[in-house]
C-alpha cells in the first residue's frame, strides 16, 4: 500500500520517456538550487512524487523564489540551447506535448524553429491561428531566427513551463513542478509566469535581480519570450490562445 504523503501520477499508456523526463528535469533542476518536488520513484507507467501541503504566497516567500530562480539560472547548462537534463537522452515535454531537444548554438535560430513554429503549424492545423494571423507570426519568427534578439549570455537552465499553476504555495514556500527542463533564455521563465498571473511577482523579480541583475529592456521582451507558450496553448487550446499568440508577434514587431 502506497504512503499517503505520496502524490502518484500514473498513465498505463503514457509514452515511456513522459515520466522519465519529468523525473531527470525535477532533479536536474533541484541540482541547481531550485526548490523542486521530491521525486520518491520513476517509472514507466508513473511517477511518485512528494505530496505538498497548501500554503499561501508572501512577499517574502516570493523574493526567496526569485533567488532561486536566479541561482538555478546562473547553474547553466552543459549543451546548447534546447539541450535535454544533464544525463537524459529521451524524449522531452512541455505538458502532454513532445518537445524538441535539437541543440542550437545560437538562441534566436534555436527558439524560433525549436519552440515556436512547430507548435504555430500545429495550431494551424486546428483552426486556431488564421492565415492573416500566421504572416505576422512568421515575420517575427524570422526576425527572432536572425539573431535580432540574441544576446552573449550561455544557455541558462530553464523549467521551461513555469507558469503559475506549476508553482505550489506551501508553508516551507513556492514549490517548482511539472517542467519542461531545458537549455534555454533565462527571460522565457519569467515571462511564463507574467502570462497567465504569479502572485507577489514584482517581488519574484526583485528577489530574482538580487542575485542576477536583468538586462535594460526585458519587460518589452516578454512578448518574444512569451511566444513559445502561446504557441503551445494556441495548438491544444483555440483560437482565443492564437489571438494571444498573434498580439505576442506584433508586439515583438513592434521592437524591430
Amino acid at each position: 500500500m502506497r504512503s499517503s504523503a505520496l502524490f502518484t501520477k500514473r498513465n498505463p499508456d503514457a509514452h515511456p520517456d513522459f515520466f522519465a523526463a519529468e523525473a531527470a528535469g525535477l532533479r536536474w533542476l533541484g541540482a541547481a538550487g531550485a526548490p523542486v518536488v521530491d521525486v520518491i520513484d520513476v517509472a514507466q507507467d508513473h511517477i511518485d512524487l512528494e505530496r505538498l501541503m497548501s500554503g499561501r504566497a508572501d512577499p517574502a516567500a516570493a523574493r526567496v523564489l526569485g533567488r532561486a530562480l536566479a541561482t538555478m539560472h546562473d547553474a547553466g547548462v552543459d549543451g546548447g540551447f534546447g539541450c535535454p537534463p544533464d544525463g537524459f537522452a529521451g524524449q522531452i515535454f512541455i505538458g502532454r506535448r513532445p518537445m524538441s531537444s535539437t541543440q542550437h548554438s545560437r538562441w534566436g535560430e534555436f527558439y524560433a524553429a525549436e519552440r515556436v513554429v512547430g507548435f504555430v503549424r500545429i495550431a494551424v492545423d486546428a483552426g486556431s491561428v488564421s492565415t492573416e494571423q500566421l504572416g505576422d507570426i512568421e515575420r517575427a519568427c524570422g526576425a527572432v531566427a536572425d539573431g535580432t534578439f540574441d544576446d552573449d549570455a550561455a544557455p541558462a537552465r530553464i523549467h521551461g513551463d513555469l507558469w503559475n499553476g506549476n508553482v505550489v504555495w506551501t508553508p516551507r514556500g513556492a514549490v517548482l513542478i511539472d517542467p519542461a527542463a531545458h537549455g534555454g533564455h533565462r527571460e522565457t521563465d519569467l515571462a511564463m509566469l507574467a502570462l497567465f498571473g504569479c502572485p507577489f511577482l514584482p517581488d519574484v523579480i526583485a528577489g530574482y535581480c538580487d542575485v542576477h541583475p536583468l538586462r535594460p529592456g526585458w519587460q518589452e521582451r516578454v512578448p518574444l519570450h512569451q511566444l513559445h507558450p502561446l504557441a503551445v496553448h494556441a495548438a491544444g487550446y483555440g483560437p482565443g490562445y492564437g489571438r494571444q499568440l498573434h498580439s505576442a508577434a506584433r508586439e515583438v514587431l513592434r521592437l524591430l
